[in-house]
């Protein structure tokens, strides 16, 4: 893939944009406070145009590490356009989410939390970095979102 030309920072950025709106699922790295291996697995989201909304159920590893850490790395796409996404996820009861964004993440991910309040928590995280490249011109300078600011 040597010799593309990268994308203009505005094309990326519109570009993850794209892909977190029509993405169903991502894949979710997560550690506990131990320091062990991270943890990964495949989960639906729905981006709200500010955060990524996931729900899993909280005794999992995952939801415990979420609980316990907060602390996420999420992957998008294939390896030659990929999008990883560092944030801190905020956890909330079922009840507690906005209707209409717990409307939008059953119809998005095909199943809906809170028909089983008791076993899902939902999870918000907003970005903190997002980085994004395609080939080798873009990997040399992959981030497209710092510090919550999208830089084009």
């Amino acid at each position: 893939m040597s010799g593309q030309t990268a994308r203009t920072m505005e094309r990326r950025c519109a570009d993850v944009r794209a892909r977190l709106r029509a993405d169903v699922d991502l894949w979710a790295a997560s550690n506990d406070q131990f320091g062990s291996p991270p943890h990964l697995v495949p989960l639906s989201f729905y981006w709200d145009g500010t955060a990524i909304v996931l729900a899993t159920d909280p005794t999992t590893v995952t939801g415990r590490n979420l609980e316990t850490t907060g602390r996420v790395r999420f992957a998008l796409g294939t390896t030659r356009d990929v999008v990883l996404v560092d944030g801190i996820a905020e956890s909330s009861p079922v009840h507690d989410i906005d209707p209409g964004v717990a409307s939008a993440f059953a119809e998005k991910a095909g199943f809906d939390p809170r028909t089983d309040p008791d076993r899902y928590r939902y999870f918000r995280v907003v970005p903190e970095r997002i980085q994004a490249w395609r080939n080798e011109s873009e990997g040399q300078h992959p981030t497209v979102l710092r510090d919550g600011t999208w830089l084009g």
